[in-house]
């Protein structure tokens, strides 16, 4: 009993939040096991890799969700997507300063700065207006889907659930459908796809960027160089009227780079997607207008960053492999620190980017929008992407060992791509599918649980878990040139 408390005491933040997640996964197999909640099909291990998949919110399911659980199995299902996607860290907060005895203030914001260090969402005293403002975005989707979205649905009660799931399911980027087709009907509607979309883009964006847009939101938009009367707005001509007198004021950098990199990525992706499909014989846009070819791009580029929602098919059939490679390259991207994605990030990335920008223009330092970016934050984003980029080599290989398909369906084996494909979409907690989740056997399964856990609670945390913290090293080694 003394052995188990000292064992207790000694827990890191990173070991306490492993242990903590596996708990919640438990707790939440059982429940969603019992007959409550699910029909006779769904045994232990299909409700622990859907639970899995929830409190990781990614999305990737081997049920039926409107045929396999009841009511009450939807409800906690989405209610498991809510506590993965808001509410994991804030459990794992306040139930380590109850086990360990250590709830004063200064401890439980140390425990959310070192979450936030690894990049999944510290809380400390900012939770509150965490869950408010999901809930208000949540709120504002469900309405806007019940009155204009899901209109096909004549139950007022059905059309209800529809819009709250999705918009659930969207804002936690987890990509849970109710259909089994998730959202291909839907495929022509606008409301729908801006609907989840936007969703899917606030979510992922984070709460730092939210709440330094909504604290400086007076200053956001303003003309600059016009010197106009604030009510001859109308009289400004198109030739003076231009981007460039807008400015995103007083943002930190970290929001800016997060906008941009967003903005980018969704619209390389889109113009990238449409690109590699309009020219792939019998893909899945041949035969669509031009609005609806955008569209679907549009939308697959943005889902493709850890959403998982699919407005069209999606097989090795019904995209080209260019296609398929861009969007692992995008779910690798991933979303933001502090959002409710996955992915080695977008500021990583942005930091990458500009080390090689660096690199290539001969700076001993990397600069970014004229602020010099520290060494410790190049390295942690050079390690967070060779780290992630090796666990889902050794996911693809391990998937690889021997058959891996169930022996039910007709094929028995999967392409490369496909198992690449399927191992990214776990690890960035992305959830889009080739067919492939529901026909792998128990092994494969377990392989993309695994990687599903280690992609919700980052790379970083899991090797910190492992080898646990160290405090830095006193002494100097003399510098040396290497080649390169």
């Amino acid at each position: 009993m003394i052995s188990l408390k000292a064992w207790r005491q000694s827990l890191t933040v990173p070991q306490f939040t492993l242990v903590t997640g596996a708990l919640v996964i438990a707790v939440g197999t059982l429940v969603l096991a019992s007959p409550l909640c699910s029909s006779d099909e769904v045994g232990l291990w299909q409700a622990l890799f859907t639970v899995t998949s929830a409190i990781t919110v990614t999305g990737l399911s081997i049920i039926d969700v409107s045929r396999d659980l009841t009511a009450f199995g939807q409800v906690t299902l989405a209610g498991l997507i809510i506590t993965g996607g808001l509410g994991l860290m804030a459990i794992t907060t306040f139930l380590q300063g109850y086990v360990q005895g250590r709830s004063g203030l200064r401890h439980r914001l140390d425990k959310g700065r070192a979450l936030d260090d690894f990049g999944v969402g510290g809380i400390g005293p900012t939770f509150n207006s965490i869950l408010v403002t999901g809930l208000c975005v949540m709120g504002l989707g469900t309405l806007v889907l019940y009155g204009f979205g899901f209109t096909d649905i004549a139950n007022p009660l059905e059309r209800f659930w529809a819009s709250l799931f999705h918009c659930i399911s969207a804002y936690n980027n987890a990509g849970f459908g109710l259909w089994g087709d998730n959202l291909v009907r839907y495929r022509d509607n606008p409301v729908v796809n801006g609907v989840i979309a936007a969703m899917i883009v606030v979510g992922g964006i984070g709460w730092r960027v939210i709440n330094d847009l909504w604290s400086n939101r007076a200053s956001l938009l303003q003309l600059r160089g016009l010197n106009l009367p604030r009510n001859s707005l109308r009289q400004v001509s198109l030739r003076q009227f231009s981007f460039q007198s807008f400015k995103l004021r007083r943002l930190s950098l970290h929001s800016r780079l997060v906008l941009r990199s967003t903005v980018l990525l969704i619209g390389v992706g889109a113009l990238g997607l449409l690109f590699t499909e309009q020219f792939a014989s019998g893909g899945v846009i041949e035969d669509l207008q031009w609005w609806q070819r955008l569209q679907v791009t549009l939308f697959q580029s943005i889902s493709a960053r850890t959403a998982g929602f699919n407005t069209v098919p999606l097989s090795i059939q019904t995209f080209s492999d260019a296609g398929l490679l861009l969007l692992i390259v995008l779910m690798f991207i991933g979303a933001s620190p502090g959002g409710t994605g996955g992915g080695i990030k977008t500021t990583t990335f942005a930091v990458l980017m500009g080390a090689t920008r660096s690199t290539l223009e001969g700076r001993d330092e990397v600069i970014i929008q004229r602020r010099q970016i520290p060494d410790t934050v190049v390295l942690r984003a050079v390690g967070v992407t060779l780290a992630s980029a090796l666990f889902v080599i050794l996911m693809t290989l391990l998937l690889g060992l021997g058959p891996t398909a169930s022996g039910e369906p007709t094929r028995t084996s999967f392409s490369f791509l496909e198992k690449l494909f399927t191992c990214m979409s776990a690890f960035g907690t992305v959830g889009l599918d080739l067919g492939v989740t529901a026909q792998l056997n128990r092994w494969g399964q377990l392989v993309l649980m695994v990687g599903m856990f280690v992609g919700r609670l980052g790379i970083l945390l899991l090797l910190s878990a492992i080898y646990g913290s160290r405090p830095p090293s006193r002494v100097g080694y003399p510098r040396e040139e290497l080649f390169i």
